[in-house]
């Protein structure tokens, strides 16, 4: 029990509980895009009212390949009715948003597995930070490609599926003597909660860059050479050492009390007493 405590210890550090973000965030990502399915509906009221339809139902799913997608609508004449078909295609950026999303859950709860049961090994083998280094900078950086892009597309989506928009499909509504209007729109909550939850994932895998890059020899090289460069400059301070007799080599004071000069004095010629001197 204290082993595997002592593994998840990892967690609290922020390159595993980082991670564990990052997964959790990639599953509402592509759940919340993926699993999305819209609805309309609008009505067409003919000057004949046998063939009006105040209920015309438009679904659309993910991948959102809306030229795909058709409905029936009264022509207003008779009991006859026509296919129409919505504008637009949005299945790539939709689909790449969720690739990445899975690729990055996937990534990242592999990570976290690595972290909690093989974090020594990952850190003996310089290999191990470096490739973790590099696929985050890849998935930081397409995190933001594809969240930008999939806020584009959502954006074209809600503009080809307004019920305003959809009216101008339908043939009858070309028509004044017909009336035509919006029983309810599409809900978008999810759809919005998707592209936020896409730049979030961004913010976590740039942020995460800097934990990752410390597990790198690159880091760790730097920080040996920073240290080696600040025991260099200590030791010059301490190369000379405090001398008690430095006055003495100077010949200018000695323990002894007396006057280092005397010497030299007398060496001249000079009286080396005031006793001599008289």
């Amino acid at each position: 029990m204290e082993s595997g405590a002592n593994q998840l210890q990892v967690l609290k550090l922020p390159l595993g509980f980082i991670r564990v973000l990052e997964w959790l965030f990639s599953i509402f990502a592509f759940a919340t895009c993926g699993g999305y399915c819209g609805q309309l509906r609008v009505s067409v009221d003919c000057m004949e009212k046998a063939s009006s339809n105040l209920s015309i139902g438009i679904d659309f799913t993910y991948p959102f390949r809306l030229y795909q997608v058709s409905f029936e609508a009264p022509m207003c004449e008779g009991i006859r009715r026509e296919r129409v078909s919505l504008i637009g295609d949005y299945s790539s950026s939709a689909e790449f948003f969720v690739t990445i999303a899975v690729f990055a859950f996937l990534y990242s709860l592999t990570a976290t597995v690595v972290y909690i049961f093989f974090l020594n090994k990952y850190r003996e083998n310089s290999r191990g930070p470096l490739i973790d280094f590099v696929v985050t900078v890849v998935f930081s950086f397409m995190w933001l490609v594809c969240s930008s892009a999939w806020a584009k597309a959502l954006s074209d989506v809600k503009v080809a599926t307004d019920p305003d928009e959809v009216q101008l499909l339908i043939p009858a509504c070309k028509d004044q003597t017909n009336k035509c209007g919006t029983v309810h729109g599409s809900r978008w909550s999810g759809l919005n909660t998707s592209v936020v939850f896409g730049f979030l994932n961004f913010v976590l895998w740039a942020g995460n860059i800097w934990f990752v890059f410390k597990e790198t020899g690159w880091h760790k090289g730097a920080s040996r050479l920073a240290g080696v460069t600040t025991e260099k400059q200590g030791g010059t301070f301490s190369e000379q050492p405090y001398n008690q007799r430095g006055f003495d080599q100077a010949g200018s004071y000695n323990t002894d009390g007396n006057i280092g000069h005397e010497s030299e004095y007398s060496q001249v010629g000079g009286p080396t007493s005031y006793s001599n001197q008289m």
